[in-house]
């Protein structure tokens, strides 16, 4: 076994680790989100967001594994910080620098490793987005470049730290935190060729919650909807809080028939919930969708704006429908007061 050199100017890198501030802290999901993507996309058993320290590697986020840090001087990812690209080994077992490592010959039988170097706003390396298969393998081009583009989203995250991202009402993605995760989101499923669809939201009617039942009810109603949102969509996808009542969510590898199928079983979730919580109202929604189309979207931003002019299509279509049964019921007989709906 050889264990990494010290990379140059590691007292830097290690300063800048530590103001991080995130060693040692507890999982959160826009990290744990992009491991299991990445297992999902590259069909891995094992990847982790790695934060190579002064003498271990400890994991902000392992999917697949159960350790929360290995030695430094055994790690796969020592070595990957040394470089700016990816570090590939396709088999382990016949590299003289790891075919007796402790973490080949045992638990977790590495065989094959991918490791894309973190960089924070300093250049330092502080990590790495790591592949590891218990088979040897390799990655083509296009692999290499969406391991690039998932490393480059947890960069921006480890950003995120110092940035303003994140939405404190509903822990989701804010505007900002979005648009840079669906940047790389749709750039990835582009290079692999695969579809990706995006949702708009807009929760109907929400000032009259707030108008009605004060904005801490809308508060939790807010909280609510974000909530069906996260147990009602896949662990891969992105989420976020557009502001005031709107939401956005990008379906990674699925076509717009898929985010048909997902709105139905939104709706479904959304009726189950008002049948549990009785609070005077109930939450309802207006949502548009569309499917990436090279030629028509051209950005994050382009997908975005058609699904919002199509939920607001969809949203007018509604009152407008509702206004007919009103009028035509008016004239048969008196209005009658009814329960507050969203």
């Amino acid at each position: 076994m050889i264990e990494a050199p010290t990379p140059a100017r590691e007292t830097q890198r290690l300063n800048a680790l530590h103001e991080l501030r995130i060693l040692d802290t507890a999982p959160e999901e826009r990290f744990d989100r992009l491991t299991r993507l990445a297992r999902r996309l590259f069909r891995v058993p094992i990847a982790l967001v790695s934060l190579v320290d002064r003498e271990r590697q400890w994991f902000k986020s392992a999917s697949g594994l159960d350790a929360s840090e290995t030695p430094r001087d055994i790690s796969f990812c020592g070595h990957a910080i040394l470089g700016d690209d990816v570090f590939l080994i396709r088999d382990a077992r016949k590299d003289p620098r790891f075919f007796d490592n402790p973490l080949v010959t045992g638990d977790p039988r590495v065989r094959f490793y991918a490791g894309c170097p973190l960089r924070i706003s300093n250049g330092s390396k502080v990590g790495t987005l790591c592949l590891i298969d218990h088979d040897p393998r390799d990655l083509d081009d296009d692999d290499l470049g969406s391991l690039r583009d998932l490393a480059s989203m947890a960069e921006q995250e480890l950003a995120a730290l110092q940035l303003a991202t994140m939405d404190d009402l509903t822990l989701l993605s804010n505007r900002r935190g979005f648009i840079n995760l669906g940047k790389q989101a749709v750039a990835m499923c582009q290079r692999l060729e695969r579809p990706i669809s995006l949702l708009y939201f807009d929760l109907d009617d929400f000032k009259a919650v707030n108008d009605t039942y004060g904005h801490a009810e809308g508060d939790y109603a807010l909280k609510s909807f974000a909530k069906i949102l996260r147990n009602n969509l896949r662990e891969s996808d992105v989420l976020g809080r557009m502001g005031g009542d709107e939401f956005a969510v990008i379906l990674t590898d699925s076509s717009e028939h898929k985010a048909r199928e997902v709105l139905e079983r939104l709706e479904t979730a959304v009726s189950v919930h008002n049948g549990l919580h009785k609070r005077g109202y109930r939450i309802a929604f207006s949502a548009g969708h569309v499917e990436l189309e090279r030629a028509r979207h051209r950005s994050i931003e382009d997908l975005l704006a058609e699904a919002d002019a199509r939920m607001y299509t969809q949203k007018r279509a509604a009152r407008d429908s509702l206004a007919g049964i009103t009028l035509s019921r008016s004239r048969r007989a008196s209005p009658v007061t009814g329960e507050f709906i969203k």
